[in-house]
Order: structure tokens, then C-alpha cells, then sequence
């Protein structure tokens, strides 16, 4: 089998090409208005494209973010996240779903963003603002970061859900709890997690009518006392390997229904995990980043 990528010197029709490379690479460097720096980063598998305006440029459109999302003919991620400047933190974030929507959190791409930052200011404290609020984050040693996610929202106006009710026990078939991390969550006490059919169930509950903003659906299995198994639906997603934000609604929603303590080893899909330690301050997760590859969007 030939193949179309020869290096010099390699037969007869080098020439054409080489040609044909030369003016393929010119094409694109000149292809369409837009042109959009990123990095590709994944917290557990949960990945993320993230865009650094901090030296200028605009904002991406809801159109922009759904074309960069789409796996086949895009970039693909979970997410996107923006980072710009902030007067009074050390950057601002703002985080976008597959489906173009707005989210006010997300915890994993908050820890790799700041993993990021970290490393290239030095620092070991950081604080990050959201639209849910100013996050600090912490080096935490052995390439872990450790980000404050801040208190759960337990109040059902706040969430939100609909109706007042007991957020520790909601009204639907399987008891669920809800949770708001700045973004809202249902969460669901199974005996397997696995033989959960979460491409019914997450759909039907992220459109709940009892959620008028949508919301993260968390399937958990109970380990101990402190370990969970965790899967996830994440709304203006789908399913994804890990999620910050759902960690932590999963841990508090454990330790409210008095089935685990207040620190937790949560155990993703496809291996490894998160600390989630929810003390007096909010709600530390701590786990690892990893940085993939940067690229340029062009359109």
C-alpha cells in the first residue's frame, strides 16, 4: 500500500507533491474570517475546548461554540470555556455547553484551567470568578488541584426547581435528591449504576418538568462510607465521563440522606476519581488535569 504522505526524494511525482502541499498549507492558513486559538484539556476524561480572550477578541457565538462541539466535524468537547480578565481575580470564566447554552459552573474545567494558570504564574492560590462565584483554588501536590466550588444551594427557590418542596426528597419515582453547585442537579441512590439505562433515564429527568432550567442528572451507587460510584448525564451534554459539578452535588446529596460522611472518594466511568470534601467553607474537590493539545479554529 503507497502512501500519499512521502517524504522528498521518494519517487518521481515528489514534485507535484510537494507543490500540492505547499499550496494546500497556504489555503488554509488563509481559509475563512474566523480564527480561534484553543486548548484542548480533560479533567478524567470529561473534556474541554478553552479559549484564552484575556489578550483581546470576542466572545464565541452560540452557533460557533455547536460547530467547534461536534465530534465529527468539529473539535468535540464536553464544554467550552472562555478565560478573560477579571479586576478583582486573577481571571474570569465563563462556560458553555455542547449545545451552545450557557452553564454558571463547571468543576473539572475550573481545576484544568486553573492547573493552567497555575503554571504559568507561579502562584499556588488562585481565585477564579464564575458566574456562580468567586472560586478559589489551591496547588495541592503530586500534579492535584484543588478547587472551593463554594456551599451547596439546598434552598428548592435557588436551584431552582419549580415548586417548594423538600429538596432531600423530591416527588418523582426513585426518591432523588436536588442540588444546585451554580448549576442545578438530581440525584438518584441505586443499588447498580451500571444497569441504569442512562440514555432514557438522563434525558427524561434533565427535561423534568420540575426543573424549568434543565438539569445534571447523577446516577449513584453507594460503596461506603466514603465511596461513591458515580455516572452522569449532563444537561446541554449528555453523557460524560466525569463531571466536577456532579461530584460534588452527588457527595452532598450523599451525606444529607446520612449514607456517607462529608468527604468522599468519588469513582467516574472509566476509571479514576475525585475527593470531594465539603466542609464548613463550600464544597473542595480535588483530582488531576491533563492538557492535550492546542490548535487553531478556522471557519
Amino acid at each position: 500500500m503507497s502512501s500519499f504522505w512521502r517524504r522528498e526524494g521518494q519517487g518521481e511525482n515528489d514534485g507535484l507533491v510537494k507543490s500540492f502541499l505547499q499550496s494546500y498549507i497556504a489555503i488554509m492558513e488563509n481559509t475563512g474570517k474566523t480564527r480561534l486559538p484553543f486548548m484542548k484539556m480533560h479533567g478524567l476524561g470529561n473534556d474541554f475546548v478553552v479559549i484564552d480572550l484575556r489578550a483581546g477578541g470576542e466572545m464565541p457565538s452560540a452557533g460557533v461554540v455547536t460547530r467547534i462541539a461536534d465530534r465529527h466535524r468539529g473539535v468535540g468537547f464536553d464544554q467550552l470555556a472562555v478565560i478573560e480578565t477579571d479586576p478583582e481575580a486573577d481571571a474570569r470564566l465563563t462556560f458553555f455547553n455542547a449545545d451552545g447554552s450557557l452553564s454558571a459552573a463547571c468543576g473539572n474545567a475550573t481545576r484544568c484551567i486553573a492547573r493552567y494558570l497555575i503554571d504559568e504564574t507561579g502562584k499556588t492560590h488562585l481565585r477564579l470568578r464564575t458566574d456562580h462565584a468567586v472560586l478559589l483554588v489551591e496547588e495541592a501536590g503530586n500534579g492535584l488541584t484543588r478547587v472551593n466550588m463554594g456551599p451547596p444551594v439546598l434552598d428548592w427557590r435557588t436551584i431552582p426547581i419549580a415548586e417548594d418542596l423538600d429538596t432531600l426528597h423530591l416527588p418523582i419515582p426513585g426518591d432523588p435528591v436536588a442540588t444546585g453547585m451554580g448549576n442545578p442537579h438530581i440525584t438518584f441512590f441505586v443499588e447498580d449504576a451500571d444497569a441504569v439505562d442512562l440514555a432514557t433515564f438522563g434525558p427524561a429527568h434533565e427535561h423534568h418538568p420540575l426543573y424549568p432550567q434543565r438539569t445534571n442528572v447523577e446516577v449513584v451507587q453507594v460503596l461506603s462510607d466514603s465511596e461513591i460510584k458515580l455516572r452522569i448525564w449532563e444537561r446541554g451534554t449528555g453523557p460524560t465521563l466525569a463531571s466536577g459539578s456532579c461530584s460534588c452535588a452527588a457527595a452532598v446529596a450523599a451525606a444529607r440522606r446520612g449514607l456517607t460522611g462529608r468527604r468522599v472518594k468519588v469513582n467516574v466511568p472509566e476509571g479514576g476519581s475525585l475527593e470531594i470534601d465539603w466542609r464548613e467553607d463550600g464544597v473542595w474537590m480535588t483530582g488531576p488535569t491533563a492538557y492535550v493539545f492546542d490548535g487553531v479554529w478556522r471557519e
